[in-house]
This record gives C-alpha cells, sequence and structure tokens, in this order.
C-alpha cells in the first residue's frame, strides 16, 4: 500500500468514525472531537479494511491520516512509544502521568482534561500493548523504561510526576531513582496507589483481608456489588491485555517500597475498596513527608464521576509546585 492509497482509505474511515466530512489529512483526531470510544472504533475499522491491527492508543503518536497512513506503511509492527502526549501546552517542562494496572494511558483521558496547567502532559504508557515487546514483570524495569524516555525529553529537572494505582509506584521508583541521581523531584502525586497486601503491616493485612473477604462474600447475601468499568479494548484482543494484566500483578506482588527521602502527595479515595482504609499507616515511614487528601467515591470513580474533583486537587498540587 502507498502513502497515498493509505490516505485515500484511511480518509472515509476518518468521516465515518467522527462523522465529519471536511476533513484534511493534518487534521488532529483529538481536534476533531475524538476520544477513547472512536479511537476504538477508528482502529477496528483499520483492522478490517488494511488488515493491520493497532492498538488505538496508537492515535496518540499518530493523531493525523498523515502520520497513521505513515505507520501503516512501515514493514514492521511499529511500536507504542513509553511517552505519548496527552495534552499540548506552553510550558516548558511537562508532567508525566501513570496509569494504572493493565489499563493504557486512555484511562486518563478525562482526567487530563480536567488538569488546568499550562505543561504539556505526557502519559507514560506500559510496555507490551502493541505486542512488539513483552510486557515487563517489574515495578523497578517499568520504571527505567519510562525514565530513559524522560531524560531524553527533559534532561534536567525539576521534575513533576502523578501516578494512578499502580502507576502510582511506578512513578514512586521513578522519583527514587532521579532523586538519587542528583535531580530534583518537584511533585511526587500518588492517586489512591498502594504496595501489595503482603508487603503491609500485620494489622494493615489482617484489616484489608477481612475487608476483602467480606466484600467477596456480598453478593452471596445480596449486597451490591461493583464491576470495572469498561474501557475501550486495545488492539491484540485479550491476550495481550491479559498479558500485560498478569505482568502488572506480578510486578505489584514483588515490589516492596523503600523509603523516599522526598515529599508524598497522595490522594485518597473517600470509599475503600480493595485497599488499605489508612493511607498513612502504610506509607508515613516510607516518606520524609506525607501529606493525604480525600476525595468522595471510590477507586475507579477517582477516573470517572469525581474526575473533576481530582483533576482540580492536582492541578493546585503543580501549580504549588511550580511556585
Amino acid at each position: 500500500m502507498t502513502m497515498t492509497s493509505a490516505t485515500e482509505v484511511l480518509l472515509p474511515i476518518w468521516r465515518r468514525v467522527l462523522q465529519a466530512s471536511a476533513i484534511r489529512a493534518n487534521d488532529n483526531f483529538f481536534d476533531l472531537g475524538g476520544n477513547p470510544s472512536s479511537a476504538a472504533r477508528l482502529f477496528r475499522e483499520i483492522a478490517e479494511v488494511c488488515g493491520r491491527d493497532l492498538p488505538p492508543v496508537m492515535i496518540y503518536s499518530a493523531p493525523t491520516i498523515e502520520a497513521l497512513a505513515a505507520l501503516l506503511e512501515q514493514p514492521s509492527p511499529p511500536r507504542v512509544p513509553p511517552l505519548l502526549l496527552l495534552k499540548a501546552g506552553t510550558g516548558q517542562l511537562p508532567i508525566f502521568i501513570a496509569h494504572g494496572l493493565g489499563d493504557t494511558v486512555f484511562s486518563l483521558f478525562h482526567l487530563v482534561d480536567k488538569i488546568e496547567s499550562t505543561h504539556p502532559i505526557y502519559g507514560m504508557q506500559s510496555r507490551g500493548i502493541d505486542g512488539v515487546d513483552d510486557p515487563f514483570t517489574s515495578i523497578e524495569a517499568m520504571a527505567q523504561f519510562h525514565l530513559d524516555a524522560i531524560k531524553k525529553l527533559q534532561p534536567h529537572g525539576p521534575y513533576f510526576l502523578i501516578g494512578y494505582s499502580l502507576g502510582g509506584l511506578v512513578t514512586l521508583e521513578i522519583a527514587q531513582r532521579l532523586s538519587a541521581a542528583g535531580d530534583r523531584v518537584a511533585l511526587v502525586a500518588l492517586v489512591d496507589s498502594y504496595p501489595d497486601k503482603s508487603h503491609l503491616s500485620v494489622l494493615q493485612y489482617v484489616l484489608l483481608s477481612f475487608r476483602l473477604a467480606k466484600r467477596r462474600a456480598g453478593p452471596l447475601i445480596g449486597a451490591p456489588g461493583r464491576t470495572r468499568p469498561q474501557i475501550p479494548e486495545e488492539s491484540g484482543g485479550n491476550s495481550t491485555t491479559r498479558r500485560m494484566r498478569d505482568s502488572a500483578y506480578l510486578a505489584l506482588r514483588c515490589y516492596r517500597p523503600r523509603l523516599y527521602r522526598g515529599g508524598i502527595k497522595f490522594v485518597k479515595a473517600e470509599i475503600s475498596t480493595y485497599f488499605p482504609d489508612n493511607p498513612i499507616a502504610v506509607w508515613s515511614h516510607l516518606a520524609e513527608k506525607f501529606e493525604v487528601e480525600t476525595i468522595p467515591g471510590d477507586h475507579l470513580d477517582l477516573l470517572t464521576t469525581q474526575v473533576e474533583k481530582l483533576g482540580s486537587v492536582l492541578s493546585r498540587y503543580l501549580e504549588e509546585a511550580s511556585s
């Protein structure tokens, strides 16, 4: 397929998916109203028409028909970069944000929209979603993978780091390595992020295990359950998603946080589901300064129904860190 023919094939697909007739080859997908759901539809159609099965998150690195056509011209499967620009900005220093276990940066789509900052925002995409490379099975390897990319983009501090759920552990490990190298870390913000329960204190372990057991018994006694919200399925099907999730679980179980000689801003979901009730008991002895802020809802609500509140809190943290 030539570049011209790839562009000609993509143009009607974009028009159908985005329901817009006047689309040019260099128009940005997100400027045209594109979102995670429409990206999933777009890449399903591309797979059917072109026979190329690419992950929808690739739209961040090829957000125009022109750029996407160039990817389709490559004979080998393209890799998803470790850093994806989620939101442009006029500020010189970028913000780096990590997604949760088994997800992609698309799970941060609505949150990034609610963060008010002049700084560009880059998402740290876990390796393996493209099916080219194997996903990492340790937090340390994940952190180094993204740290190498961060240092290429921004050689010197100060650094602004945010991590949701498992991404918080990756973020913390990145901060550890930056600090050890003498780089200044202006912000480490962990959003409802905890180590595996096997690394909790005995008391915290018992309390959490009791609550999880009670939660599992809930459906048996008529208590309402809570299902994980649906996110667009990344290309590669369930096998790729399952491999990434299994690798992330292994990384979580093996990672034991160590003392961070800096400050941590922690955002806690008011309703504890799968995690300890008291983040201070878990984290305060692992950071020289630890501050907690609580937001209504549960762990999943933070990126959905409570995303505006979370965005406001993170915007304040970034403004304080920048000043």
